[in-house]
């Protein structure tokens, strides 16, 4: 079957319509399983808000004006990922010319819903609620095949549109041979959350337990084989050419092929972490890698071995893997206590929060590696900051937040002025309910004009907001920016004169 973009447009707008799990999977499903071979692990990237391609050299601006849409659909999924195939590989002299003109065919063919996925689809802004977990499911569906065998076949392969052409060609049985291969990024292990290191100990079973310095750096996993290192990022990039002493510290390592896990770091003078953009900035560019290696080099830590000395070990323990890592690169090794003892653990987890580190990510002992999911077996514990911010202006939602008064604008008190600095936006932590009390809320509190996209607000509403930490930013006038802020509470009790003040955020610190 050809797959009409029309159809799978259709689909993710059902997707987005719906908060039902069953109804999410069952609609990917039915379309999976109605693609052909050829054409399923597109179909699947798509869903999953992937470009196949990864890097297209199209953004934003590129989309600004597009052309008329079309007045009837006529695109194929297979159309699509042959322009952008042609937009990704587009190169030299010319190729910006080469760029604009692929992308105004390909939108001048597209109806008008057309035009907005694939606008969403290529600046990775797709919202449909197409979770990762839903579309795994929806593959297992349509192979008819066990949701555990997909799994670990996405957790070695790194992508699920691979795992579901593999799936469409030869079902459970070519699933089950996919393993680890070293070159081939898989995907990583996450944490899930604790407030409190004992709250972290307490979810874990009886024996050792290893206790890791959680790092604001780059998450890396490095592959070496036959000699050759490659580098990945958390998200399976390749940057390799970006960390050249991550690079130069593993292709110095004992032994021959191996797959590891962990983190660049710029350390300052002092000891001290620098603030995460200062490290994110080695992985912006491979340009000019050697001026920033000078000014900014990074330092390699390692927390975890997935293969070495011929042996994949992601089902082997975290001691076990412990015991291997400790062996092959002991210089290398992320700060980590290995204990039962909860006392030990708190007192791990203040030093480092005082030496600048975020936190500590406790693992229990007898885990093995669980790839792309978080889990019971890693619980990350960092401090949590609030702030009383005031509401500045909101966005209009759009997917399933169609209709209601969304993403928040965040501002802190400034005594100097009597007015308010924007240090933020966020719409994580709302609840529907929540969602229609602002929507209705802030339709009370707009001023000005209220037909576009942002609605601005009269300065009153106060919100209780957690964050992770702060970094520098040249965006806001205030010079920094929340990391990971969502949603407490709305303050009714207090009003904008009680809210926090620029210089309380400040005193916060970049990395706080």
């Amino acid at each position: 079957m050809t797959v009409a973009l029309a159809d799978l447009v259709a689909v993710s707008r059902a997707v987005a319509a719906t908060r039902s799990r069953t109804a999410k999977t069952d609609a990917i499903a039915g379309l999976v399983a109605e693609s052909g071979a050829d054409e399923v692990a597109t179909v699947v990237a798509f869903l999953s808000g992937v470009v196949p391609q990864r890097r297209l050299g199209v953004g934003w601006r590129s989309l600004g004006s597009p052309p008329e849409p079309a007045a009837e659909p006529s695109l194929t999924v297979a159309d699509v990922d042959a322009s952008f195939s042609r937009l990704a590989t587009a190169a030299g002299s010319g190729s910006a010319t080469a760029r604009r003109a692929e992308l105004a065919a390909l939108m001048g063919r597209a109806t008008a819903d057309e035009q907005r996925f694939l606008g969403e689809l290529v600046t990775g802004n797709l919202r449909q609620g197409a979770l990762d977990g839903v579309v795994l499911a929806a593959v297992a569906k349509a192979a008819a095949v066990p949701d555990a065998v997909v799994r670990r076949a996405v957790m070695l392969a790194g992508f699920t549109h691979v795992v579901a052409e593999i799936a469409a060609r030869g079902g459970q049985a070519a699933l089950e041979q996919v393993g680890l291969v070293v070159g081939r990024p898989l995907r990583p292990m996450l944490a899930g959350s604790a407030k409190t290191t004992a709250e972290a100990l307490a979810s874990m079973a009886d024996g050792p337990l290893l206790v890791d310095g959680k790092l604001d750096g780059i998450r890396v996993q490095v592959h070496r084989r036959g000699g050759e290192v490659t580098v990945f990022t958390r998200s399976l990039d390749e940057v390799t050419e970006r960390l050249p002493e991550v690079v130069e510290a593993v292709a110095a390592l004992p032994g021959g092929d191996l797959v590891l896990d962990g983190e660049a770091i710029v350390i300052e003078e002092g000891g001290r972490p620098a603030p995460f953009q200062v490290t994110g900035s080695r992985t912006a560019s491979s340009v000019g890698v050697d001026r920033l290696r000078d000014e900014v080099p990074l330092t390699t830590y390692l927390f975890d071995v997935l293969h070495a000395d011929g042996r994949d070990l992601v089902d082997a323990t975290a001691l076990e893997r412990h015991e291997v890592l400790s062996a092959l690169a002991p210089h290398l090794l992320v700060p980590r206590l290995v204990t039962t003892d909860p006392g030990a653990a708190q007192q791990f987890f203040d030093d480092l929060v005082t030496a600048g580190h975020e936190g500590v990510v406790v693992k229990e002992g007898a885990s093995p590696y669980a790839a792309g999911r978080r889990g019971s077996g890693w619980v990350k514990v960092k401090p949590t900051h609030t702030l009383d911010l005031v509401v500045l202006a909101v966005e209009r939602g759009s997917g399933r937040r169609q209709g209601w008064l969304s993403n928040i604008h965040l501002g802190a008190r400034d005594p100097s002025t009597g007015g308010f600095v924007m240090i933020g936006k966020t719409f994580k932590g709302m609840t529907d309910e929540m969602l229609r009390w602002q929507t209705e809320r802030f339709t009370e509190l707009a001023v000005g004009d209220t037909s576009g996209y942002v609605v601005e607000v009269r300065p009153e509403q106060v919100v209780e907001i957690a964050l992770d930490g702060l970094q520098r930013s040249s965006r806001y006038p205030g010079g920094v920016a929340l990391r990971f802020a969502r949603v407490l509470r709305y303050r009714d009790d207090k009003t904008a004169e009680d809210a926090d003040t620029i210089d309380t955020v400040r005193a916060l610190g970049p990395g706080a």
